[in-house]
């Protein structure tokens, strides 16, 4: 399974989603610009995408809500451990309130892995971030296999939030 990017303006963005009403894509917009998320077994019918292979997977993506994607630069020598460390997670975000769907992403081309998470609206974001389960997830580890000790990161991560529709309780 893959997922394809690409970015515009929203009325550009949303042309190309409307001419493709049976593919699944998503439609999220942040500061400055619009993303289309298209979610196949297949190729993408866009132009020129950012490609990624889904590695692991939570839930169904929604087209409404809160999307997260920590953008993750990763040395070629330090893919292995990278997803090791993701693939055997303790997946305790799956229960926290107002979580949606999950996506491990690794790129075709390129360095930048994208976690990407969906909530139902960014106080659920931000409730994760405060809560018990994110300071044990995000611990470093003491033994040297932890993916902290190791050099594997080519550049600094990054977080980019984007929205889609929201649901109804997030609007208030």
């Amino acid at each position: 399974m893959y997922i394809y990017l690409t970015s515009g303006t929203a009325e550009f963005m949303e042309q190309v989603k409307n001419k493709y009403p049976n593919e699944h894509m998503m439609l999220i917009h942040g500061d400055g610009n619009s993303v289309l998320i298209h979610e196949t077994e297949g190729k993408s019918v866009f132009a020129t995408p950012r490609k990624f292979e889904i590695l692991d997977t939570v839930n169904e993506l929604e087209d409404s809500g809160f999307f997260v994607f920590n953008n993750i630069p990763v040395t070629e020598e330090g893919r292995p451990v990278f997803e090791h460390r993701f693939l055997n997670r303790a997946r305790a975000i799956e229960d926290e309130p107002g979580f949606v769907a999950f996506r491990l992403l690794r790129p075709i081309n390129g360095d930048t892995y994208i976690v990407m998470t969906q909530w139902h609206g960014p106080h659920s974001f931000e409730a994760w971030k405060n809560s018990q389960a994110y300071k044990t997830a995000h611990a470093e580890r003491a033994e040297s296999t932890g993916v902290r000790q190791q050099n594997i990161f080519s550049a600094a991560s990054y977080v980019s939030t984007y929205s889609a529709a929201p649901k109804e309780e997030d609007k208030a």
